[in-house]
């Protein structure tokens, strides 16, 4: 369908619908019309997999208005131009120069509610209800809507409109679910037709305006040695949801977030954002300040990344960077090539130093490359398997002393993929990162095996064990298809592969996946940063190999790649070699893996998280003996679960609880990009179940009154078939088509608010099954 946007000229006259916070219209917005769009709109209009670009999570997304261009397109031949909200364009003027379209009325001879597309789009869901096209709780018929992962992209401005409801009558808004409430319409009515005012976040109170005087001190320092701490910080935070932990602790939800920004602005003054498509891009200014800039959106589940601000964390900051004894002689330049390259940009602040401050906030790293830009990302994702534990290399080992000396003199081995920015030529430049990578790996197998035999013993004692205090030393990850989460401790049963991962391979996953990959860039940028974490992949698991025998190493890795080529096999665990065994005895009676399994949850025993273990003490009893059956279903039945739901049970005695059901996928290997179906073993699938919210792409909500909860639970063992399925989706879901989708959609959000305050954020709704 052709897009007014195209074809339309810019309005010479565009309205400024901004008021101050204190009006009744101002009031009116931040009251009623930003809640209620975040009750039903940025479920699906949150990100940068909006429908249309339409990102309605905050009053500059929805004055911006649409575009007809998809941000996820893994096929595009150049980089597509920026139209990241906040940062490509300041005015709407601006973004309708670069042919996004009013979703309000913008012109003043046409009546408020029939120029608005929003309003339009609402009201034929309205003439249109999904209770016309699928009865109450049931499948909605195939040909009624597209919910397939990329629809194509139908994106019509006002002018289009007519034709578009002629052609697609049931596709009024929200999409594939049920309309709004009569009063909730009659608000927006009320609203469009007071001309849609906007309006600021309010001013900050003075106490977070003394927290970030406090902190913007400490990042604009002005020796050589500050700034270029504070440069390392900023390209390692950038994505960060910034909060003071200590005005925060006592509220039921975070007042304020902030990003750090670079500005070309001091402290005191108003910010002036440097905006570059990566954070090392060159700012082409004298002097780079940076700065807490508060977060203007809600807050989506899919995209947040909370970081706590605090007195231990600046201080911890300052004795780690700034009293550690070093001396920075020179700031780094900008250049693409050394920029992207951290292990050459900082190579003058100790490994030791950055190695810590990476590691103590491990589940942040890490949760950058599954939170990030990628709001969509099974070409980044499909890399990994579904479910995983992560383990740490200590950094207070004593083998790891000469690791500054080895990596300058091998830093340029460590070269990734996106110091060829956005517009990669995969085919010219693959060769040379393959290249690089391989005799990176014979060097550090050859200067590993040479510590190993000068006396240092390969025991558990190269496991960091969070200093008995730090949750992030095990992590757990799953993947949810073209999603994945990250959570403290080990979770679920001993998964089929586990991580060891060292400070280069963290450095690297940071720089390839976090700061220097561009969602925006072209299919050889996507495709060669998807093969090169395959090295990161293998080179973790490598190192986890390394703790258990020698005649065990090659059959493990055998079964983690079954099916795969010779080349793929040996190109990592070909080049990576050890010659030494590890200093761990290894019983007769039991598989070494599950042992070794065994040893590391002792050793981390005492900081092993159990916030989502069905044993912690907030899960009642009944729901835990219930739930435990779901831990032991293999192949057929878990198979036909979807990736991820959400189980809220009723519970009148204990209160009600919810509860996370993953489906891990199985596969015989992840090392094709695209042939993963063909890959997967159903068969060999099982099921996770944890309190609490796991995921923000929720597949299926169900709803299950306590008693019922043993007859829902046995139905889920016993499924054989699809139809199985759909009735336990009748009997227990709330499919789109249900009659209290909405108000079972507003309590499960007001629990996941109440118990978990910092990790709460709007759920995204754009993958619910229809089945």
């Amino acid at each position: 369908m052709a897009c007014g946007a195209d074809q339309q000229s810019i309005p010479d006259s565009i309205p400024d619908r901004y008021v101050a916070f204190e009006t009744d219209h101002g009031r009116l917005y931040r009251q009623q019309i930003q809640p209620l769009l975040d009750k039903r709109c940025i479920v699906c209009h949150g990100c940068y997999d909006a429908p249309c670009q339409l990102n309605l999570a905050s009053a500059q997304g929805v004055d911006r208005g649409a575009n007809t261009k998809a941000v996820y397109n893994g096929t595009r031949l150049t980089a597509a131009p920026l139209t990241r909200l906040f940062e490509d364009a300041q005015t709407v003027r601006e973004w309708r120069e670069k042919k996004f379209f009013s979703v309000l009325n913008e012109n003043s001879a046409a009546d408020p509610l029939n120029g608005s597309l929003l309003y339009q789009m609402l009201s034929l869901k309205k003439q249109n209800p999904l209770a016309a096209i699928a009865g109450h709780n049931e499948i909605i018929p195939d040909d009624a809507f597209d919910f397939s992962l990329n629809p194509k992209n139908i994106c019509p401005d006002i002018s289009e409109f007519e034709n578009y409801a002629e052609e697609h009558p049931n596709w009024g808004m929200p999409y594939g679910l049920p309309e709004l409430a009569s009063s909730e319409l009659d608000v927006l009515k009320h609203w469009l037709q007071a001309g849609a005012p906007l309006t600021e976040l309010p001013e900050l109170d003075a106490v977070y305006q003394q927290q970030i005087a406090v902190w913007e001190e400490f990042f604009n320092g002005d020796s050589i040695k500050e700034r270029m701490v504070a440069r390392y910080i900023y390209e390692h935070l950038f994505l960060g949801h910034l909060y003071f932990e200590v005005l925060e602790n006592n509220n039921s939800e975070v007042q304020a977030y902030f990003n750090i920004v670079r500005s070309r602005t001091p402290p005191g003054q108003a910010i002036e954002l440097i905006s570059t498509r990566r954070p090392y891009d060159d700012p082409q200014v004298d002097r780079v300040y940076y700065r807490l800039q508060r977060i203007q959106n809600s807050i989506v589940a899919k995209k947040h990344l909370p970081y706590a601000l605090n007195d231990e964390r600046l201080q911890r900051f300052k004795t780690l960077f700034l009293e550690t004894p070093y001396r920075v002689k020179e700031l780094a330049e900008y250049i693409p090539k050394q920029a992207s390259n951290p292990f050459e940009t900082f190579a003058e602040i100790p490994v030791s130093v950055r190695y810590r401050f990476m590691l103590e906030h491990a589940k942040f790293t890490i949760n950058g490359f599954i939170k990030g830009a990628v709001c969509r990302g099974q070409v980044a994702l499909n890399v990994i398997n579904d479910h995983f534990w992560v383990f740490f290399v200590n950094p207070d080992l004593d083998a790891l002393t000469e690791i500054d000396r080895f990596l300058s003199t091998h830093s340029e081995q460590l070269n990734i993929p996106s110091e060829q920015e956005s517009n990669a030529n995969i085919l010219s430049h693959w060769t040379e990162y393959s290249k690089l990578q391989a005799s990176y790996l014979k060097e550090k197998s050859g200067a590993l095996n040479k510590k190993l035999k000068d006396g240092f013993d390969l025991s558990l004692d190269w496991i960091w064990d969070g200093d008995s205090h730090n949750q992030n030393a095990a992590l757990t990850v799953f993947r949810h298809f073209d999603s994945a989460s990250v959570i403290n401790g080990l979770v679920g049963q001993p998964p089929k592969t586990a991580w060891l991962i060292d400070y280069p391979i963290l450095e690297r996953i940071h720089y390839l996946l976090v700061a220097g990959y561009d969602v925006y860039g072209n299919i050889g940028h996507q495709l060669s940063t998807r093969l090169y974490m395959d090295f990161l992949r293998m080179e973790s698991e490598f190192n986890f190999l390394a703790l258990l025998p020698g005649e065990v190493r090659t059959s493990l890795r055998e079964h983690w790649y079954r099916g795969a080529s010779n080349a793929v096999k040996n190109y990592v665990y070909g080049y990576a070699y050890l010659d030494i065994e590890p200093d761990i005895t290894y019983p007769e009676d039991k598989p070494a893996k599950e042992y070794l399994f065994e040893e590391l949850q002792q050793r981390l025993s005492r900081i092993l998280s159990e916030r989502y273990h069905l044993e912690q003490a907030s899960v009642p009893e009944a729901h835990r003996q219930s739930l435990k059956q779901l831990h032991a279903v293999r192949g057929t039945s878990a198979s036909l679960l979807p990736e991820m739901g959400l189980l809220l049970v009723r519970d009148r005695q204990q209160g009600d609880k919810v509860y996370t059901v993953i489906r891990n996928s199985a596969h015989t290997h992840i090392a094709s990009m695209l042939m993963e179906q063909s890959n997967r073993v159903p068969k060999e699938d099982y099921v996770t179940v944890m309190p609490g919210f796991v995921g923000a792409y929720p597949d299926a909500l169900w709803q299950v009154e306590s008693e019922l909860l043993e007859d829902f639970v046995t139905k889920l063992v016993n499924l054989k078939k699809e139809n199985d399925y759909q009735q336990v989706m009748h009997q227990f879901g709330i499919r789109r088509s249900h009659n209290e989708f909405w108000q079972f959609s507003d309590y499960l959000h007001q629990i996941f608010q109440q118990h978990d305050p910092i990790e709460y954020g709007v759920l995204d709704y754009n993958r619910i099954e229809n089945r």
